[in-house]
């Protein structure tokens, strides 16, 4: 934003403000002279016919509160879009961007009609509800040097803690950040492991930008990096996942694409064989899992291990009596 446009802004706010506005207060205000004052008063009318007149009882105001700076034309459509998806930000990245899209909404809600901007509000409130599985607690000062780090090209040092696991400390070099299922993550080039790996964000414990600047290695494809995760995970050998589901479950995993090179083989009793190519068995375990009895792993025989090891486990746990 130019320096002239940022002081046309903020000359306008001022004279829709309550008082007595001269070139004088108004200089005052902007810390500039009178005479850019006059200039920008001039350009307003000139530019953009801004109905604004002089008095010596009122000083500079507006003929018509209701006229607004002239903006990028957005329909009614647009701007539900671009609200819903500041809400949509603002649920799945938790505190990082609340107080920028807070100020980016008022500042939107400035250069409206302020019944639009009412019937706008009213509309996302009443129409979309956002519900999530579990609220995100993301430290923003964590997130933010995140952010200033894949701009830079900066490596990072930080403390990172997994849950049974020793706290570590790292340095990497963030390549890019997302969100799955509502978490959020850097994935980027880890010196201690010395190959690309994942992090979540909210386990990170202290962060700090180091002096050193990195080059994305060249044998990073991000597209085809992230084609072989399922969810999150990446890392390990590609292989085929083969999951049978019954007649009652295969509906609900026909009516979404889980993986980019998944193929489902129907059958005739109405249930389905799903097969898909990831690396890493931990996250499809877990999947597997939340559907019970209507899913069976066919392949590969590690994940079948996994599986059933996991459904012994809990079979003795509650074998053990609901007091433990």
């Amino acid at each position: 934003m130019s320096r002239q446009l940022e002081r046309l802004l903020a000359l306008d706010e001022l004279l829709r403000q309550p008082g007595r506005h001269t070139a004088g207060s108004l200089a005052k205000a902007l810390e500039v002279s009178e005479r850019t004052v006059r200039g920008d008063i001039a350009f307003l009318r000139d530019r953009y016919h801004a109905p604004l007149v002089f008095s010596r009882s009122q000083g500079h105001y507006y003929t018509d509160p209701d006229w607004r700076l002239p903006s990028i034309p957005l329909t009614q459509g647009e701007l539900f879009a671009l609200t819903l998806g500041a809400r949509v930000l603002s649920a799945y990245s938790g505190s990082a961007y609340r107080e920028q899209l807070q100020s980016a909404i008022e500042q939107l809600a400035k250069r409206l009609p302020e019944q639009t901007w009412v019937d706008l509000q009213k509309l996302t409130d009443d129409a979309v509800m956002f519900r999530m599985w579990a609220e995100l607690d993301l430290n923003p000062e964590v997130w933010q040097t995140l952010e200033q780090a894949c701009q830079q090209q900066q490596r990072v040092w930080m403390r990172y803690g997994t849950p049974n696991k020793p706290v570590s400390e790292r340095e990497v070099d963030p390549y890019v950040l997302h969100f799955s299922h509502n978490n959020p993550y850097m994935t980027g080039w880890c010196h201690q492991r010395q190959e690309p790996r994942c992090f979540r964000v909210d386990r990170i414990q202290s962060i700090k930008l180091l002096d050193q600047h990195f080059e994305i290695d060249p044998t990073f494809d991000r597209e085809a990096h992230f084609a072989s995760a399922f969810q999150h995970e990446v890392g390990g050998v590609p292989q085929e996942m083969a999951i049978w589901f019954d007649p009652p479950t295969a509906p609900y995993i026909r009516e979404r694409r889980r993986h980019p090179t998944q193929q489902i083989e129907e059958h005739p009793d109405g249930s389905l064989t799903l097969r898909f190519v990831v690396q890493g068995l931990n996250e499809v375990k877990r999947w597997v899992l939340s559907y019970g009895r209507g899913a069976r792993v066919l392949g590969p025989p590690e994940l079948q291990r996994m599986v059933q090891d996991e459904i012994e486990g809990m079979q003795a746990r509650y074998q053990q009596g609901t007091g433990q």
